[in-house]
Order: structure tokens, then sequence, then C-alpha cells
């Protein structure tokens, strides 16, 4: 599968990436995450892939067969953030990843997975519009469990993803049920008719 995957920040590639990895392996497709973007903040996310698509447009073939953008909602609102990051369906499919209000509330969803990877579970988060809340709670919460966060707790994200339970955490978080959605429609219509393109 040819995929190409934006995202504002690290936080973002290790959790997106890992949900992405999750949900095929359900599907048993094998993904290949190609990262356009990574770092920059959500200005260059949208510069990315507008340029891109811009790129795609002029340049044609080989398109992916996949595109992911991912960024935090930011207290905008899942529909605001999905107006403003726009892409030609007809140039390539487009999935947007957009956590709601930001991406480590997603690592507190599943207090059965945190237990799992620290020993202990986590409080379920509340939803709360304040930029750094959920990433102070994420390190609050593995540092309850006796470890300590050396990198802010992200870097535990790909063992967290592993151990949760995905359809318990899509009920109890829109943002998170929709990108879920998302991603299994298209893998079901891939096991149906994969993609003609590989990396």
């Amino acid at each position: 599968m040819k995929s190409r995957f934006f995202a504002e920040d690290y936080a973002h590639q290790l959790v997106i990436g890992a949900l992405v990895r999750r949900v095929a392996s359900e599907y048993r497709i094998d993904v290949h995450l190609n990262w356009r973007s990574s770092v920059g903040g959500y200005g260059k996310v949208i510069t990315e892939v507008k340029n891109y698509m811009r790129d795609l447009e002029r340049q044609g073939d080989p398109r992916p067969d996949l595109i992911v953008v991912a960024t935090d909602a930011n207290c905008r609102g899942l529909t605001e953030r999905m107006r403003e990051i726009t892409g030609r369906e007809e140039l390539a499919p487009m999935i947007h990843a957009i956590p709601d209000p930001h991406v480590e509330r997603w690592l507190l969803l599943d207090g059965s997975a945190f237990k799992a990877v620290f020993g202990m579970g986590c409080d379920a988060p509340d939803q709360k519009c304040d930029r750094r809340r959920y990433k102070q709670r994420l390190i609050e919460a593995i540092r309850d469990t006796g470890t300590i966060p050396r990198l802010g707790g992200i870097e535990y994200a790909e063992d967290i993803v592993q151990h949760i339970n995905i359809n318990r955490a899509a009920r109890s978080d829109r943002s998170f049920g929709r990108f879920v959605e998302a991603l299994r429609i298209t893998f079901q219509v891939w096991r149906r008719q994969p993609p003609t393109s590989r990396v």
C-alpha cells in the first residue's frame, strides 16, 4: 500500500502510526507508513498537505492509495478542523486523524490498557479545552504507577495502543471512533479489492 502520512508532531506520529498498524492487523493488511511531515505544528501540516496535493495534481501518477492527516482539534472541534484540512478525493483518498482536543487524551481512554503496560490503571479522562491538560494528565498517570516518563509519556504510546480495547475507546471518544471507523472502512474495501500500487 502506497501511503503518505502528515502529522503535526512526533506524538501524533507515534500514536496515529500505532493505531493504523493495529487496525490494519485486524484485516491482515501490511501497511508501510511513509511520513511526509511530523514536526512544525498545525500550520506546517496544512502547508505540507496543500503542497503535496498540488504536486499530485501536476505530476499525476503514481498516486498514493491513502493519505492520513493528523492534527489536534485544539478545541476548534472536529467539523471545523476537517473543513480546514481539505484534499481532492479524485487525487487520493484522505483520512483525518483529529484527536479532540489533544492526542495524549487518546492514550488515557482505556484504564485496562494502561494497567497492562504499567501494572496500574488510570482514571478516565475528562474533556476540557486546555492546551497542556492532557500532556500533564498523561505524565501524572504514568508517574502514579512508579514509572518516570522521560519523554512526557509519549514514548509508551505504541505499548498502550497495542493493549487498548479499540471498540470501547471508540465508544467513549467521538474523535477516536471517527478515525478508527474511517480506517476500518478503508481496510474493508482493500480486503475486497486490494490497491494496485505497493511499496
